[in-house]
């Protein structure tokens, strides 16, 4: 069994800056990609970012240049460094890990940008 803990939502001001983290833990767990989603009311979840074990990186178009995926192996955690926050960039945002053990989504951490 896989267990994810988000932390770091909240609200922001546009333009402000927050940081998510997702630390996953589990008994003989191999990570292979990492990643963040985030999902509107009424809408699909999409993919934010998401980063192989290798280091290669993926950003939706809506978010490259302004947010950054990062991991740390040693620590099984993966973090978004979200910068320059607009209005639309509200939502509940999800990690997701691709492991040994599957596929696997956290609860979810709201982000609000207002101000």
């Amino acid at each position: 069994q896989v267990q994810l803990v988000e932390s770091g939502g909240g609200l922001v001001q546009p333009g402000g800056s927050l940081r998510l983290s997702c630390a996953a833990s589990g008994r003989m767990l191999v990570i292979n990609g990492m990643g963040w989603y985030r999902q509107a009311p009424g809408k699909e979840r999409e993919l934010v970012a998401s980063c192989t074990s290798g280091g290669r990186t993926n950003y939706a178009d809506s978010v490259r240049g302004r947010f950054i995926i990062s991991r740390d192996n040693a620590k099984n955690t993966v973090f978004l460094q979200m910068n320059s926050r607009k209005p639309e960039d509200t939502d509940d945002y999800y990690c997701n890990v691709n492991s040994s053990r599957g596929n696997t989504w956290g609860q979810g951490t709201q982000v609000t940008v207002s101000s």
